[in-house]
């Protein structure tokens, strides 16, 4: 495409993933997750919970929970619309 060589980068946002194993909210998040890193990129940490007892005390009752930029964001689960329209606010 003409001009995109040229074109500065933007930086990538920093999220977040609180999730366990065997979790199909957290499966379903990250499908949504998946779907809008074609749109707008992003580095996306994935932590589980049930390794670390203060974080299945913080985190263990909601999840999966998303941070966006250190900034809870979703738990349960977030509509597609909803973080596009999130992640819009950083570029």
């Amino acid at each position: 495409m003409f001009g995109q060589q040229n074109a500065p980068r933007a930086p990538a946002i920093n999220l977040t993933l609180y999730s366990r194993p065997d979790c199909h909210l957290c499966e379903k998040m990250k499908v949504t997750l998946a779907r809008v890193a074609r749109r707008y990129p992003f580095e996306l940490t994935e932590i589980d919970v049930s390794t670390n007892s203060e974080l299945e005390k913080a985190y263990g009752s909601e999840i999966p929970v998303l941070m966006i930029e250190g900034q809870k964001t979703a738990h349960y689960y977030i509509r597609e619309e909803e973080l596009l329209q999130k992640l819009a606010g950083y570029y």
